[in-house]
């Protein structure tokens, strides 16, 4: 590994822990002006100083970030289709590297559809894009896109990940699941990230967190259980307290509801 992947590497997976908090925003390349993300600019702004990463499209980068903040980012750089598309996730490269380059992020990501009936379009789309991100020193996140008819369990999302593993990703997002995420993790040979997935109760998101960590899992790629909590700020610093801190789910819900009182005393 060069100096330059060593490099991107280290700054989104922080080396004091070995760990990361990456902030997701970059869901409206397929479903639009999601739930809090309606402007992205206002959503993030707070929740910045606490995210290891922000991973999000080039328009809103563009467009809706201060290119003087020092938060490195991840490049959503694969889809294609939208919510209203009966091929959702079918996706192909929507940004080229030398775009990613312009950009100056610190990794690209890109989903694969494992299962589905395109599954050889995204693999091979991974495939290109890690060559190309590779040449250039950049690590490819391959995010693990999993559709209604496809069950999150260890066997399935072990498969998934070892693939995108297999193909040549730096890092694995994939999801959590009950029981056996321990093989998920042990059966990929590159640092695995979790999704948050669709908003749950906050509790219940520390817990997976926590869960996902203590089975070996590196951080979260996290969005809408941040972004669309009703203390956001309190959330994202809460999931820094189990990421960073080993704080137990308990301990860090605590914190969280400390943190939400104390902005609601300040309000």
């Amino acid at each position: 590994m060069d100096w330059g992947m060593r490099n991107r590497m280290a700054r989104i997976i922080k080396p004091s822990t070995g760990r990361t908090v990456m902030l997701a925003v970059d869901h409206g390349y397929f479903l639009g002006p999601t739930t809090g993300l309606e402007n992205v600019g206002r959503a993030v702004k707070d929740l910045l100083p606490y995210a290891d990463a922000l991973a999000l499209t080039r328009g809103i980068l563009r467009h809706d970030i201060n290119p003087h903040i020092d938060t490195p980012i991840i490049l959503r750089i694969s889809g294609g289709t939208s919510i209203l598309s009966e091929e959702l996730l079918n996706e192909g490269i929507t940004t080229s590297m030398k775009e990613a380059i312009r950009l100056n992020v610190s990794g690209v990501a890109f989903s694969i559809t494992v299962g589905a009936k395109w599954e050889r379009n995204t693999i091979l789309g991974l495939s290109q894009v890690v060559d190309e991100a590779e040449e250039h020193g950049i690590p490819t996140l391959a995010v693990i896109a999993v559709g209604k008819d496809m069950v999150r369990d260890a066997r399935y999302l072990s498969l998934a990940g070892r693939i995108a593993a297999e193909h040549g990703a730096r890092i694995v997002k994939t999801y959590y699941c009950e029981p056996g995420f321990d093989k998920v993790i042990d059966t990929c040979p590159v640092p695995v990230v979790i999704a948050g997935g669709k908003k749950i109760p906050e509790k219940e998101a520390l817990e997976m967190a926590y869960k996902a960590l203590q089975a070996g899992a590196v951080g979260v790629d996290m969005g809408r259980n941040i972004f669309q909590s009703e203390h956001p700020v309190a959330m994202i610093k809460a999931i820094k307290e189990v990421v960073h801190n080993n704080a137990t789910a308990k301990e860090a819900y605590e914190f969280f509801e400390s943190e939400s009182k104390e902005k609601k005393v300040k309000a």
